[in-house]
């Protein structure tokens, strides 16, 4: 191993980290879809599965507003009563039969814009969370470019067709719903099955039953949101989790959206299994004396492989070269003190930050980890899977 003179360089532990599995490289076919667009992602890693006309910019109605319900949430008014608006119910289309001066809860309304895909809601919550309908549109594509979301336009929070530049693309869908299901109030909203309103003046409660089907059809499900209109035709993002492996499906235009959705599910767990590449904690075969058993991972590594993959993972730990004597002055050791890269082929698909004895472990991993989670979208998404298109 070759050291640098340079006091704070970078060294490189490369040998000792290699890992290999004997197991033969095996090329899956992807399963038929009928989407015109589709798209099936890893939730944890990002990782692209498999892949249909995934950038391509399309319409696509009430998927849009996965980003209205997670803005509203966003917002922290969900305890707040809103005044509806007479626009709001004048709004065509699905609808939750909202009254004009009737007052509901921020909260409920997110779950009628969920489980019943009520366009008056989703201008409700447009015009209380935003100001104005235009004020929201605003925040919409604000989101979309922090999420990395590079073929998206949002012209309002329904998705109706009352503008020719409302589209997205199915990648940049499953980017944002990949965001979303980071938040806990917004899964539990996707994945209730129904939920009871009180109705403001009446004895009796609005009773809400969710639209998408696929909670009942796949055993797996965790939500979803479904979409039509007229131009766009059938779209559905959905969700589902199997020992511990979340994925994200999205179709566009997809006639037999229910059946496309559960064979993709299917399949990604029949091809790919979500392994443990770096466990927290003190990282291994670091053979520095002035380092060893001394360098912890701030996280855990887990990525979806296909069978044989195992082998073409490669690990290489760059570190801040040590002081004369191995040890650090109090308050000296950086912060990270370096970083753990991971790679796939010749593909990376992590950067961990490393710490020496723990120091700055738990605080530090919580900011670089927020960063890491909006960048590995669009950075470190890997497509290894199946394209068809």
């Amino acid at each position: 191993m070759r050291y640098s003179t340079k006091k704070w360089t970078m060294l490189i532990i490369v040998a000792a980290l290699l890992m290999t599995c004997m197991l033969p490289q095996v090329k899956a076919a992807g399963p038929g879809v009928s989407a015109r667009a589709a798209i099936l992602m890893e939730q944890e890693s990002g990782r692209i599965l498999y892949a249909r006309n995934e950038h391509r910019p399309m319409r696509i109605a009430s998927i849009t507003k996965i980003m209205t319900a997670i803005l509203a949430i966003e917002s922290g008014k969900l305890s707040d009563r809103v005044t509806i608006s007479d626009r709001a119910t004048r709004t065509e289309g699905s609808s939750l039969y909202l009254k004009p001066g009737e007052h509901i809860s921020l909260n409920d309304l997110v779950y009628g814009l969920i489980l019943r895909s009520g366009n008056d809601s989703a201008v409700a919550i447009a015009e209380y969370v935003g100001g104005s309908m235009d004020g929201f549109v605003y925040m919409m594509n604000q989101k979309a470019r922090e999420i990395g979301m590079k073929n998206t336009l949002f012209r309002n929070p329904h998705g109706l067709d009352d503008h020719d530049d409302h589209y997205s693309s199915a990648y940049d869908m499953a980017l944002l719903t990949r965001y979303a299901m980071e938040n806990e109030k917004f899964r539990e909203i996707s994945s209730s099955v129904m939920y009871r309103s009180p109705q403001e003046g009446e004895k009796w409660e609005r009773v809400w039953r969710n639209k998408n089907k696929m909670l009942k059809l796949y055993p797996y499900s965790t939500g979803g949101k479904t979409g039509y209109t007229k131009l766009a035709k059938r779209t559905l993002v959905s969700t589902a989790k199997k020992d511990d492996m979340g994925l994200i499906a999205v179709t566009l235009n997809d006639p037999n959206d229910w059946e496309d959705h559960s064979a993709m599910f299917n399949w990604g767990y029949r091809t790919f299994k979500l392994t443990s590449l770096v466990k927290k904690g003190v990282v291994d075969g670091i053979k520095l004396k002035a380092y060893e058993n001394k360098i912890e991972a701030a996280r855990d590594l887990n990525y979806p492989l296909m069978k044989g993959e195992k082998r073409e993972i490669q690990k290489s730990v760059n570190l801040y070269q040590p002081p004369k004597g191995g040890k650090w002055k109090k308050g000296a050791v950086p912060k990270p003190i370096g970083k753990m890269k991971v790679m796939l082929g010749d593909q990376i698909i992590g950067n961990l930050p490393l710490f020496y004895e723990g120091k700055g472990l738990v605080k530090e991993d919580r900011s670089i980890w927020n960063v890491f989670k909006q960048m590995v979208a669009s950075l470190f998404a890997i497509n290894g899977g199946t394209r068809h298109g």
